[in-house]
C-alpha cells in the first residue's frame, strides 16, 4: 500500500525532481517507509512514489521499479493472487529479483498488456511506462478501492496522483467546482451520479473504477476504456441452495486466505455486524492450530442506543482474538475535524466516518499495519433495508409475493432499529416516472429558495439549471438496485472514506467481499437467495450460520458504525464552529447573507442538522 504521483509532458522542462518530491511529500502519510523518484532519460516522464512496506520489506522492492530494461512502474495497492500468477510466469520463462507483487505485475503486463487486468485479484491504481513503445498505461481496480486523480491538457501534459493534493502540490491551482458545491448544498450529492469522473475541484478528474487510460507520449493523447462490468441480468435460476452455499463458502475462504498474505501484522476491524464478524470468525478458523492471535479494533459508544459492544463481545467470546476498543467523542471530532477533512479532501455524508478514522488510529497505536474489513457485503448481498422496495417490486407478479411480504412484515414489524420500509417522496415520484425526478428537484429548490432562501442569489441563479440527473435510480428489480450501488453510486463513496481514513494513519484495509470472482458469482444468484422471508443477506446467513455465533448470523437489525451525531451537534463548541464555517460561506458569496440573522439551527428546525453538517464541511473546500 502506497501513494503514487507523476508527470508526463512533451516539454521536459516541466518535469523536475523538486516538483515530483513536492507531489509525494504531501502524501507521506500514505507511505512513511520510503520515497522514490525517477525521470526518464528523455525527460518526458517523471514518476514518484511513497512506500508503505507490506510485501517484501527489502529495498529491492522499492519503487519506482524497473523491469526488462523497458518498463517502469509506480503502484499503489495489492495483487492478492500474485503468487499464483508468478508460478505461471516462471513456467513461461520470466525471472524475478524480488518477492514483491509489483514485479509480478510488470511481468504480467509484458505478457498481456492491457489484458493483464483480467488476471488480477486485487485493489490497485498504477502507472506503467513502456520505454520501447513510448506509452503509459494507467489503471484502477474494479470497484474503486484505490484512488487515482489526474489533470490533463491535450497534447501538453498529464499529471496524476493518489490524492488531489498531489496535483495542487505539483502546481495545479486549487479551484472549487461550484456546480458540485451547488448540488451538495441543495441535495446532498457527494458525487455526480451520471459522471463519476467529476470532483469538487476544477481540472481535477477522477479515473473511474474499472477503467484504464492509455497515453501516447508522442502526441500526449489519451484513450480511456472500461475493462470490467457486472452482467446483473444473468441469473442462474437453476442453482440449488446447497450448491450456492458450497460455492459461496469456497470463494469467500479463498478470498480471505489471499488477503491474509502479508509480511507485516494483519488484524481486523470489528463492528459487531454480520460482515466484519464473519471476517473475524473465518480468520480465526484459518489460524486454528497456530500461536497467532488476531487483533481486533472497534469503536464503541457506552450508553448509546445503537452501541454494538454486546455483539462484539459475542464474537470475541467465540474466537481467539486480542480486542482493542476506542470511544470517539464530540471533543475528539472537534480536535480532529480539520485533519479529517484534509485527508478526505471532499465532503462526506456524516460524522460516522470519524468512528472509522479513530479505529485506524487505534490500529496504528497497536502496531497493526493491515486491517481486514467487511465492507462491500451490503452492496452485493442486499444488506440495507432500502433494498426491500426494489425486491418486492421485482417479484410483485410472482406466486410467492404475498408469502414474502407477510414474512417480511412479521419479522420487522417490531424491529426497534429498522422498522417497516416505507416509500419516500422520491420513491413515489420515480414510480410515476423516473423522468420526473430532475424537474421535481428543481421545483423543490425553487420553492425553498423563494420561501426560505439559504443560497446567495447570484450563486443560485448561476447554477439553478445544473441539477444532477438521478432519473436512472428507479429500479425494477433487486439485482438492478444492487448493481447501481456496487458499480455506479454508493460503494465508491464508502471506499473513498476507508482509503483516506486508513491512509491517514498509514494503515492498509483489505476487503474480502470485493473479490471480483465472489462478486460475479453472487450476482448470478436468484434474488430470493439475497432477500428471503424478510431476511437480508439470506444466503450469507445460511452459508455461514455455523461459522458465526447464532446471535450474529440471525440479527434482525442493521446499524453499522453509527455514532451519537445528534448529541455531538449540540456541543457548544461544535455549534460555534458551524456558525463560523457558515459565516465564511456567506463571505464567499455561497450562502444568503440573511442567514447572519439566524442563530444555530437545531435538529427540529426546518433545515435541521443536515444543513449544519453541510455548512461545516463545505467551508473545508476553501482551506
Amino acid at each position: 500500500m502506497c501513494g503514487i504521483a507523476g508527470l508526463l509532458s512533451k516539454n521536459n522542462s516541466e518535469i523536475t525532481s523538486d516538483r515530483l518530491k513536492n507531489m509525494t511529500d504531501i502524501i507521506s502519510h500514505r507511505g512513511p517507509d520510503g520515497a522514490g523518484h525517477w525521470i526518464a532519460d528523455n525527460g518526458q516522464v517523471g514518476l514518484g512514489h511513497r512506500r508503505l512496506s507490506i510485501i517484501d520489506l527489502s529495498h529491492e522492492a522499492d519503487q519506482p521499479m524497473h523491469y526488462l530494461n523497458r518498463y517502469s512502474i509506480v503502484f499503489n495497492g495489492e495483487i492478492y493472487n500474485y503468487i499464483e500468477i508468478k508460478e505461471t510466469l516462471l513456467k513461461q520463462g520470466y525471472t524475478f529479483k524480488t518477492q514483491s507483487d509489483t514485479e509480478v505485475l510488470m511481468a504480467l503486463y509484458d505478457r498481456e498488456k492491457d489484458k493483464c487486468l483480467a488476471f488480477l485479484d486485487g485493489m490497485f491504481s498504477f502507472v506503467i511506462y513502456d520505454q520501447k513503445e513510448h506509452t503509459a498505461f494507467c489503471a484502477r481496480d474494479r470497484f474503486g478501492e484505490k484512488p487515482f486523480f489526474y489533470s490533463y491538457e491535450k497534447g501538453k501534459h498529464f499529471m496524476f496522483g493518489s490524492e488531489m493534493k498531489c496535483l495542487w502540490a505539483g502546481g495545479l491551482p486549487k479551484e472549487i467546482n461550484n456546480r458540485m458545491l451547488f448540488n451538495y448544498l441543495s441535495f446532498g450529492y457527494l458525487e455526480n451520479p451520471q459522471d463519476l469522473t467529476e470532483t469538487f475541484f476544477q481540472h481535477c478528474t477522477r479515473l473511474p473504477h474499472s477503467h484504464y487510460i492509455k497515453i501516447n507520449l508522442h502526441t500526449l493523447e489519451i484513450d480511456i476504456q472500461k475493462y470490467y462490468d457486472i452482467d446483473w441480468k444473468k441469473i442462474d435460476k437453476g442453482i440449488s441452495v446447497e450448491k450456492a452455499k458450497e460455492q459461496f463458502n469456497e470463494l469467500f475462504y479463498t478470498s480471505v486466505q489471499r488477503r491474509l498474505r502479508s509480511d507485516v501484522t494483519v488484524g481486523s476491524s470489528l463492528s459487531g455486524g454480520l460482515d466484519s464478524s464473519l471476517v473475524v470468525c473465518v480468520i480465526d478458523e484459518l489460524k486454528k492450530g497456530t500461536q497467532q492471535k488476531q487483533n481486533t479494533f472497534s469503536a464503541v459508544f457506552p450508553g448509546y442506543k445503537k452501541d454494538e459492544r454486546k455483539f462484539m463481545d459475542v464474537v470475541i467470546g467465540r474466537t481467539n482474538v486480542d480486542p482493542h476498543f476506542i470511544t470517539p467523542s464530540d471533543e475528539g471530532l472537534i480536535a480532529d475535524l480539520e485533519k479529517l477533512s484534509w485527508h478526505q479532501e471532499e465532503p462526506y455524508g456524516s460524522a460516522s466516518i470519524y468512528a472509522q478514522y479513530c479505529v485506524m488510529k487505534l490500529a496504528k497505536e497497536h502496531q497493526t499495519t493491515v486491517l481486514m474489513d467487511g465492507q462491500g457485503a451490503d452492496e452485493i448481498l442486499a444488506g440495507y433495508h432500502s433494498y426491500y422496495l426494489p425486491f418486492f417490486k421485482g417479484i410483485k407478479k410472482e406466486d410467492d409475493y404475498k408469502f414474502q411480504l407477510k414474512k417480511y412484515n412479521d419479522l420487522h414489524s417490531a424491529n426497534p432499529i429498522n422498522g417497516i420500509t416505507k416509500k419516500g417522496l422520491g420513491d413515489i415520484v420515480r414510480g410515476i416516472s423516473p423522468m420526473l425526478v430532475k424537474p421535481a428537484k428543481k421545483l423543490r429548490n425553487i420553492y425553498k429558495q423563494a420561501t426560505s432562501p439559504t443560497l446567495n442569489k447570484d450563486f443560485y441563479n448561476q447554477y439553478k439549471n445544473e441539477v444532477f440527473d438521478a432519473s436512472g435510480n428507479a429500479f425494477g428489480s433487486l439485482n438492478e438496485a444492487l448493481y447501481n450501488t456496487t458499480m455506479k453510486f454508493g460503494l465508491q463513496q464508502l471506499l473513498r472514506y476507508a482509503d483516506r481514513n486508513s491512509m491517514a494513519h498509514s494503515r492498509e484495509v483489505r476487503l474480502p467481499f470485493l473479490s471480483h470472482e465472489l462478486v460475479d458469482f453472487l450476482f448470478t444468484l436468484p434474488e430470493n437467495y439475497k432477500i428471503n422471508e424478510g431476511w437480508t443477506k439470506w444466503i450469507m446467513r445460511e452459508t455461514f450460520q455455523h461459522t458465526m455465533p447464532h446471535e450474529i448470523a440471525w440479527r434482525v437489525d442493521k446499524i453499522g458504525y453509527e455514532p451519537p451525531q445528534k448529541s455531538w451537534m449540540e456541543n457548544a463548541i461544535v455549534k460555534d464552529l458551524i456558525l463560523s464555517k457558515r459565516n465564511k460561506l456567506i463571505d464567499n458569496n455561497i450562502l444568503n447573507s440573511n442567514l447572519l440573522k439566524t442563530a444555530y439551527i437545531g435538529e427540529d428546525a426546518h433545515t435541521g442538522a443536515n444543513n449544519n453538517w453541510k455548512y461545516l464541511l463545505s467551508q473545508t473546500l476553501f482551506e
